[in-house]
């Protein structure tokens, strides 16, 4: 069984002030690419190279109650530069494992015993759909700053979702940078931010989502979609200027400033933590897109990877779910090791968001 799914942009949440009745609120897109791709087989025991993939691989053959999996790690998402890694990747080991052994995966449902939609359900969601997503967030009495106990929460529900036009190009720009934030270093960040957060700056986002975002999203207007993600992202970054030095971290900044001035881009922002910096265009301008994105970064003297993407689960592109009797060698490697150092290779998967084979 393989399953292939593609990165997310996470625009920003609805709500980190304690003031307001709920908390978060994550808003993002599905892209196709770049993607994480895993393939599994069942066995007992778990067997793969890869130690983030045994971890995810080990609650996944808790929550499924299955006897083991062995994992090829295809395709990898680079880890912390804002596309969601950890959560597709999660998810991918769960829906494969799965499927390698006839079960549904129940991927909302069981989640949480993978540690993941804690906060965002944007991962989830996407991972499900595709598509631009909003999620309740979370009832603030139950969150407050300290997060349940991992495991003991639900996913929050999408309360809006939209298929974006298939010749919308996401523009995402890696730069090379420290990682964003993690682990238990991004959940004291998060505590700080709620802490002190404004929830004046909520009420305005709510505005920006009911009247701007969602109608332009509904009726596929490009540039009026931009404009509300990137007013969006401006004032998420409001509540983190103190924890990552500013209204987008460095050097996502100097990214920003410099692709605002492309007459073709709008929607400018930065994805979760960053590093990456992402802006839309449609397929017409997306070369036109991706050189001054190019230029930008030689401009400020870094290094980088470029890349255009359709957005997930438009018309047409949705679950594949697909049968292949084909046979696989149990000689080959469990992980390849050049998948992190290409995380922006063209997926041979074509547009379907996630993909199962079965193979005898």
């Amino acid at each position: 069984m393989t399953v292939s799914v593609g990165a997310r942009l996470h625009v920003g949440f609805q709500n980190l002030s304690l003031a307001r009745e709920r908390l978060y609120g994550g808003i993002g897109i599905g892209l196709e690419e770049p993607r994480v791709t895993v393939t599994a087989e069942p066995t007992t025991g778990i067997d793969t190279d890869d130690p983030l993939v045994r971890t995810y691989a080990r609650r996944a053959v808790d929550a499924l109650d299955v006897s083991g999996v062995a994992l090829d790690l295809e395709e990898r998402l680079p880890r912390h530069v804002g596309l969601g890694s950890g959560t597709q990747l999660a998810l991918s080991v769960l829906a494969a494992t799965a499927r390698a052994h006839g079960r549904e995966p129940r991927v909302r449902e069981r989640a949480p015993q993978l540690g993941r939609g804690g906060r965002s359900g944007v991962g989830v969601a996407t991972f499900e759909a595709g598509g631009f997503v909003v999620d309740a967030g979370h009832p603030t009495s139950r969150f407050t700053t300290e997060p349940p106990a991992e495991g003991d929460w639900s996913v929050p529900p999408v309360v809006a979702r939209h298929d974006l036009p298939a010749d919308w190009r996401f523009l995402v720009v890696a730069p090379e940078a420290e990682p964003g934030r993690n682990g238990d270093d991004e959940d004291a960040s998060m505590r700080a931010v709620v802490e002190r957060a404004d929830p004046t700056v909520a009420d305005e986002i709510a505005g920006v989502v009911t009247r701007k975002l969602l109608p332009a999203a509904a009726a596929g207007r490009l540039e009026a979609f931009g404009d509300a993600i990137a007013e969006i992202g401006r004032k998420n970054g409001s509540w983190y200027a103190d924890a990552q030095g500013g209204v987008f971290r460095p050097p996502a900044g100097k990214l920003v400033e410099a692709l605002e001035t492309c007459p073709v881009l709008t929607g400018i922002g930065q994805s979760s933590w960053g590093p990456v910096v992402y802006g839309v265009t449609d397929r017409e301008h997306a070369d036109e897109a991706k050189a001054a994105a190019e230029e930008a970064l030689s401009n400020l003297g870094r290094e980088g990877r470029v890349l255009l993407s359709a957005p997930a689960g438009t018309a047409g592109v949705g679950s594949d779910w697909r049968g292949d009797s084909r046979s696989r060698s149990r000689s080959r490697s469990r992980s390849r090791s050049d998948s992190s150092s290409k995380p922006f290779e063209k997926s041979p998967h074509g547009g379907a968001r996630v993909t199962v084979e079965e193979r005898s």
